[in-house]
Order: C-alpha cells, then structure tokens, then sequence
C-alpha cells in the first residue's frame, strides 16, 4: 500500500471520529437536555424532586424511612413499603431485592442472635404482626405462628415411597429455638420439639403448617415485602386504609381529614387499566406536616 492511500484512509477515519464524535457527545447530549428543560419535563427530568421552603426533602420516586434511629415506626406518619435497598432501606447507590423466594422457610439459628438469619417466611410472619399490633388489625397470616415466625416443621423418620412421612420419630419447630414452647404440641402422634441452635434438621421431611389464619388478612402483602428495586415511594390504598385511624390520633385531627389527604395524594391505574391504585407515602407524609403538624 503507498503512503498516500495510507494517509487517506487514516485522515477519512479520523474525520469520521470528529464527526460522530461531535454528533454523539455534544450536539445529542444537548439537544436532549434542552428537550428536558421544556415545561411539563422539567420536573421528571431533574429527578422529580421535592422541595419544602426552598429545601429539598425528597423526590417522588424515591421512598423513605418515617422511623426513629432504632427503626421503630414514627406513629405520626404513614410508613412505607419494606426495603431492602442498603442496611437501612431506599439507598439509590444500592437498590436491590432480598433476592429470597418462596422456598425461603428455615430460619439459621444460632446462639450469637447476630448470626441469626430470617427466612422470607419468618420475615413476612413478624412484619404481619408488628404491623397488626401497630394498627390495632389481626395481624396472622398462613403459615405463621402467633408469634410472628414461620410455622414449619422437620419430619424426621423413615420416608415412604411418595416421600412422606408416615410414623415419625422426630419432629422439631424448626424456627422456633429452645427453650420456647412450639407452636403446637404433637405431630402424627408425636410431641413436637424446639430447634436447638446450630442444629442441622434438614435430613427431615420439612412441612409448612397452614395454621388457622384466613387467606384474605387486613394487612397487605405490599405492607410486608419489598419491591424489586427497594425504592418504591408507593403504598397500596389498602395499606394506607389500616394506618389512617392512627395517624388521626397522632396528630388530633379526624379520620376523614387524614383520608381527604389519602385521596389527594392517590395515583389510579396507569393508562387505566395497568397495575393497581397507589399512594405516593413521601408526599402524603409531607403534606401532612404542612396541613397537620404533629404537636406530640
């Protein structure tokens, strides 16, 4: 190949470099920023932000935590969805899931209770319930003992040719560590026991009780688990129902005031007909201490 064409390819590559280039990198990044300064895209485009005498103290896409410094729920605001995003919830830098599943139904128990690590079951079990003591609803659900874990038991003994376990020898609580009563006290005709701490039981058959909870419980399924990024700023309408007679005594005012607000801050299904009504818990929270700051 001559000089010449060498120096010809390379200068054609090079303007095309420049070219895309200033195409790519400046004029398309302005152009769309210049698109998201329109009124109407202003607002989303800066992250929808909130801003309270001047300050920012939020943004509508993002959910917060309205508890004190030891997590316990701040009775004066309505309490958002659990997350899991970073050690305290709604960090942007660290959105996750719990990436657990439904077969997540045996706690680790250990002496250390730092060691201790919850199922999925065990966690929606004591969500439910501290929210159904908080509330002043029943807060039970399937497949949860009355205080708060998973109720699931391991079946130790010679398994039949389905599998099962017809003349146990053993049966523990296997989420329940001793020196608890379980939750219940015999199985096919033989005395439950507490789980021993650091104790391996999964050679047994492991058998979720449905207990005598009804399926359709006061307390939500979005008031108990998180979202898939940890963010979620929403609540369903039902979530927010159970928490309003609360946040009326907290702050003095009337049930209908705090449901005027609910309504104000409620969003319907989007197009009309996808997912379901929810309530945006920042701003509900926020117009609250504007309309009815709380004197406690």
């Amino acid at each position: 190949m001559r000089i010449s064409s060498w120096i010809r390819q390379h200068l054609a590559a090079l303007r095309a470099l420049l070219v895309l280039t200033a195409i790519t990198g400046i004029i398309y990044p302005v152009a769309v920023f210049a698109v998201a300064q329109v009124p109407g895209l202003h607002d989303k485009a800066n992250g929808s932000l909130i801003t309270v005498d001047g300050k920012t103290v939020g943004s509508k896409l993002i959910g917060q935590s309205f508890t004190d410094k030891d997590g316990n729920a701040l009775v004066q605001y309505f309490q958002s969805r659990p997350s899991a995003a970073g050690a305290n919830g709604y960090d942007p830098t660290a959105t996750a899931a719990s990436n657990l599943g439904p077969e997540s139904i045996v706690d680790t128990l250990d002496a250390d209770p730092a060691n201790v690590k919850l199922s999925l079951l065990s966690t929606v079990c004591a969500r439910s319930k501290a929210i159904g003591d908080r509330e002043g609803v029943d807060g039970a659900r399937p497949f949860c003992t009355e205080d708060g874990v998973g109720a699931v038991l391991s079946v130790i003994g010679p398994r039949s040719a389905k599998g099962e376990v017809d003349h146990p020898v053993q049966v523990v609580s296997v989420n329940e560590a001793c020196p608890v009563a379980p939750f219940i006290a015999m199985y096919k005709g033989v005395k439950v026991e507490c789980a021993k701490p650091g104790a391996d039981y999964s050679a047994g058959l492991i058998v979720p009780i449905f207990g005598d909870a009804p399926i359709d419980t006061p307390v939500p399924t979005d008031a108990i688990t998180a979202s898939g990024s940890g963010l979620d700023p929403h609540i369903s309408p039902r979530y927010a129902d159970i928490q309003v007679a609360r946040i009326a005594k907290a702050r003095n005012i009337s049930e209908d005031q705090v449901r005027a607000l609910v309504d104000a801050n409620k969003s319907g299904r989007a197009l009309g007909f996808l997912g379901e009504p929810t309530v945006n818990v920042v701003q509900l929270n926020i117009a609250l201490d504007q309309r009815y700051p709380f004197k406690g």
